[in-house]
């Protein structure tokens, strides 16, 4: 097979469910191939609104969908639950860790990333990043957990360590955690304890660049910060964690050294690629970037394999613009769209031009009627920016039920400024207690918010 020709009835084979993987399945549609969709997990996860889950706004069902509910229609799809362990690119075979190998014809990869710690992946355990339901449930636990532990501690010292939160890593994520932590503590928590005011609570963001969502213009990002800053978030820029150890984070500002001592630390500030990356490499020659993402040709192939595309997360595309385009979930939906196109062509004998990405602009939520929208053409904050950013998350979410709930579950706390879902579950269920030794008799960091 070349570039330009593709039987009919060949077996496309795409690697993850996710934005990149899913679209490129759901546009194959009545298309003449057999198309196999491998994840490890049954769901596709709507990663968007994930920390509104790790916030108590949403549940977990609310922006999953299972896989095989999305693609039931689609006669000519299989979908595999399993996990993809090797590629066998000269005989064209998919290597899984509990079936028999997959042939293909045109193979997919769209295995996404996961979290980057920067050569510390022991602080993983203490701040935790937010990728996948499992990390939002945890730290949806830590951060109502904390709560509850300061409402049982008597030492004012430890106390405060409960209830002070650092999120480090001003992008998107950090950003949008922060502010919602910061509604937790000063709005919908407010009066629901008798030993603590969930209003003392601080909330850190730090950043190690000179501002909070740095590729977004200047002007959104001191809007951002604004922003954060009015709902209780102490912003620290040009900082960098340079430890976390024994809930103690110690911050390099200039030459200055800061340790602030907290129970909740949650991690925002990196990601690497999936090992799927590395595998691809090693068996095709294909070049990563420092982050393991694969440097892909301008029609997402993997160079000297036309029958290998990578979309995504995973992808590293540097053929549009001064930077490889970001990691977002436009730009996978767009390149899955492109890749089953392709496909359609090469049945035809027909090929296609390079990929481009349109860019509609990206946009943040900060907090309830706060957000921030870079439209290129135009850019703006507050109301209207809040309300775009709601119309185009339940747009995009992929079942109509769940479009659904999350509009009456948003209704629903717009007008009670409640949380839906404030449950404590998980594996430390109950279990996170305070030993003498772990935290300070005197107080190590005041960071202090503050509120107008």
């Amino acid at each position: 097979m070349n570039s330009q020709s593709l039987e009919t009835q060949a077996k496309i084979v795409i690697i993850g469910g996710g934005f990149g993987g899913l679209y490129a399945a759901k546009d194959l549609n009545h298309t003449p191939v057999e198309v196999t969709l491998i994840d490890k997990r049954n769901f596709h996860l709507f990663q968007p609104l994930l920390y509104q889950v790790a916030t108590g706004i949403l549940s977990p069902a609310d922006i999953s969908s299972p896989l095989r509910l999305v693609l039931r229609q689609h006669k000519n799809t299989k979908v595999l639950l399993d996990h993809a362990v090797d590629l066998d690119p000269q005989n064209k075979q998919v290597i899984l860790a509990d079936h028999e190998p997959i042939p293909y014809d045109i193979l997919v990869l769209a295995t996404g990333v996961s979290h980057h710690y920067f050569g510390n992946d022991q602080w993983s355990t203490l701040a935790p990043g937010l990728k996948t339901i499992e990390d939002a449930i945890e730290i949806r636990r830590r951060i109502f957990m904390a709560f509850e532990a300061a409402e049982k501690e008597t030492d004012p010292v430890k106390r405060q360590a409960w209830l002070t939160f650092v999120i480090v890593g001003g992008g998107p994520t950090g950003v949008e955690l922060a502010g919602a932590i910061a509604e937790i503590a000063h709005s919908a928590m407010s009066g629901d304890f008798r030993s603590i005011d969930s209003k003392e609570a601080k909330i850190l963001l730090i950043e190690g660049l000179d501002r909070v969502l740095p590729p977004y213009p200047p002007e959104l990002s001191a809007k951002a910060a604004e922003d954060l800053r009015n709902l209780g978030v102490t912003v620290q820029t040009q900082s960098m964690v340079t430890d976390i150890n024994d809930h103690i984070v110690t911050v390099r500002q200039g030459e200055q050294i800061k340790q602030i001592a907290s129970r909740t630390i949650l991690w925002a500030a990196g990601v690497k690629a999936s090992k799927m990356g590395k595998v691809l490499a090693e068996r095709t020659g294909a070049e990563l970037d420092r982050a393991g993402r694969v440097i892909v040709e301008p029609d997402l192939s993997v160079p000297g394999y036309s029958d290998i595309f990578v979309l995504g997360d995973l992808a590293n595309f540097p053929h549009q613009g001064e930077r490889p385009l970001p990691g977002v979930a436009p730009v996978a939906m767009q390149q899955g769209a492109y890749i089953a196109k392709l496909i359609k062509k090469r049945l035809q004998g027909e090929s296609l031009p390079p990929f481009h990405y349109d860019d509609y602009g990206n946009m943040a939520v900060i907090g309830m009627n706060k957000a921030v929208v870079n439209l290129g053409f135009t850019k703006f904050s507050g109301f209207l920016a809040w309300f775009i950013w709601v119309w185009a998350h339940i747009y995009y979410l992929i079942e109509f039920d769940n479009k659904l709930v999350v509009m009456v579950q948003w209704g629903w706390n717009y007008f009670t400024r409640g949380r839906g879902a404030r449950l404590i579950t998980g594996e430390g269920e109950g279990k996170l207690k305070v030993k003498p030794q772990e935290m300070p008799s005197e107080p190590i960091e005041t960071v202090t918010p503050v509120i107008r």
